[in-house]
């Protein structure tokens, strides 16, 4: 599809006249789609303005103390979102982010995905809403949250404005952490049914990102960007692998899905630095129902089109737009994002920790307070322990902190008289159990520390599902969300359940 030469250039004009400044740039990724002749008909971000005028809410979180919220904006317009603002109304308390707000002014706000052809793990099928803390990052210098999608969490609009329907012609891209991902199904944004159902192939064109291989996959062993379909991942034109596709880990991933009549792409850059490259570019998909399109135009986020729920990875910043967006203009968005300088920060916070220290975590909860963690074989509870507890009782109290074995940010907790063995969730509750070297026992033994809720000590929040923390509830260990729908998610006293002195180890 051709563009009048102006627009290119009107679009290389924003590129090159980008400047850092103490917020963010002169144009934003909106202004640069508008300038190409194919502008945003949704964008969403919880770091940053995605167009330079924008002063507006980017995201609205929930506090877990009184059910109140608040909507999060830019520090400036076109700047980035007003981190302390958050953490400010969340202070000894837990947030979620309920609403991701759309910037483009078409009302295409991103809310808690219902229940569809898959139930969600919330109450009457809804999908889990986002923590807002975890995925901490820095845009310029200046923090700000992304959207971190444990399994069961999901955000959609089955109601949205001006989207692509048919064989229509659109673009879209995502920022995302290119180390957070998984093989379920599916972690995706994009256009999908608007009945959160599977309407039959070609019914959905959105980005995935993960390394599923039941349907496509690429060069490596992934993770791979591709198009989630409907009833297919494609890495190409053809069903099954495709070589050109390429396994890619950027911590910071920019990816990006473009489709019109008969011809469709997918592309892809590291969000940090260097320039766009292109992993398929060419006719629709073969199989059949592919060609043409029967796009339906609901938005979704963390999900598959029938709310599938099993899939994770980190959002901070998208959009979809009317018409087919030129390589130039996405290689300009792509030197947008560069600009932006996304960049790691902390994810810990509160009394430090560090990996090899011998520690024990004591209970804060009235009537509580002489309570250790400790375990009973592969079962982690607390029990009272003192310094004149019989040593195998020490022991058990006793762990060695590590560097997180799914994120070296964080930490993992070694037994000390079961050396091999972690804290790890499973099902929720916090079991000990050996090492088994996979990533999945990695992720659910790492827990990152935070500043006790209850202002006392540490508060350990699970890496993987950020909304729960180690939680005592009748003396075993859960992780623990902050009034969710188990039992021992129970809102009463939580603050207090889920804070630890942690202090030199008994052994």
């Amino acid at each position: 599809m051709m563009f009048p030469r102006q627009n290119l250039n009107r679009a290389r004009a924003f590129a090159l006249g980008l400047v850092a400044t103490g917020s963010l740039v002169t144009a934003g990724p909106c202004d640069i789609y508008s300038s190409g002749g194919t502008p945003c008909i949704a964008a969403h971000s919880t770091t940053r303005a995605l167009y330079s005028a924008y002063t507006g809410s980017l995201y609205q979180v929930k506090r877990g103390s009184d059910g109140a919220t608040t909507d999060i904006k830019p520090l400036s317009a076109g700047g980035v979102a007003n981190a302390a603002a958050q953490d400010t109304f969340c202070a000894s308390t837990t947030c979620l982010i309920t609403i991701i707000y759309d910037q483009s002014g078409k009302g295409n706000h991103l809310t808690q995905a219902p229940p569809g052809g898959f139930s969600g793990p919330e109450a009457n099928g809804y999908d889990n809403l986002a923590s807002a803390i975890g995925a901490p990052v820095t845009l310029n210098g200046q923090k700000a949250y992304g959207v971190f999608i444990s399994p069961g969490t999901g955000y959609r609009n089955n109601a949205a404005s001006g989207t692509a329907t048919g064989d229509a012609a659109e673009g879209m891209y995502a920022v995302l952490d290119g180390t957070h991902y998984n093989g379920g199904c599916c972690f995706d944004y994009g256009n999908a049914e608007v009945s959160s159902r599977d309407t039959g192939n070609g019914h959905m064109e959105a980005i995935y990102f993960g390394d599923n291989t039941v349907w496509g996959s690429g060069a490596g062993s992934g993770p791979w960007v591709m198009a989630d379909l409907e009833n297919n991942l494609f890495s190409g034109r053809s069903t099954g692998n495709n070589a050109n596709d390429p396994s890619v880990s950027y911590r910071f991933l920019t990816a990006a899905v473009k489709g019109q009549p008969n011809q469709w792409a997918i592309r892809g850059a590291n969000a940090a630095s260097g320039s766009m490259s292109t992993y398929y570019s060419g006719a629709r998909p073969s199989a059949s129902g592919y060609n043409p399109m029967s796009k339906e135009g609901a938005i979704i986020l963390g999900i598959g089109g029938d709310n599938s729920v099993g899939a994770q990875g980190t959002f901070y910043e998208g959009v979809m737009t009317s018409g087919y967006p030129s390589d130039a203009t996405e290689n300009s968005v792509q030197a947008n994002i560069v600009a932006a300088k996304y960049a790691t920060t902390s994810l810990t916070s509160g009394p430090a920790l560090s990996a090899g220290a011998s520690i024990s975590f004591r209970a804060t909860t009235a009537g509580y307070t002489t309570r250790y963690i400790t375990h009973t074989g592969s079962t982690v509870n607390t029990q009272v322990v003192s310094s004149s507890s019989t040593t195998a009782l020490k022991q058990q109290a006793s762990w060695t902190v590590r560097a997180g074995l799914g994120n070296s940010a964080c930490f993992s907790f070694e037994s000390k008289d079961t050396p091999g063995s972690y804290i790890r969730h499973y099902n929720f509750g916090l079991v000990l159990n050996a090492n088994d070297g996979t990533k999945q026992f990695g992720e659910d033994a790492t827990f990152c520390p935070q500043a006790g809720l209850n202002g006392q000590g540490n508060s350990i929040r699970a890496w993987g599902y950020p909304t729960r923390y180690f939680r005592h509830y009748e003396n075993t260990l859960y992780a623990a969300s902050n009034g969710g729908v188990h039992t021992f998610d129970a809102a009463g006293v939580f603050n207090d359940d889920v804070s630890w002195v942690i202090s030199a180890s008994f052994a």
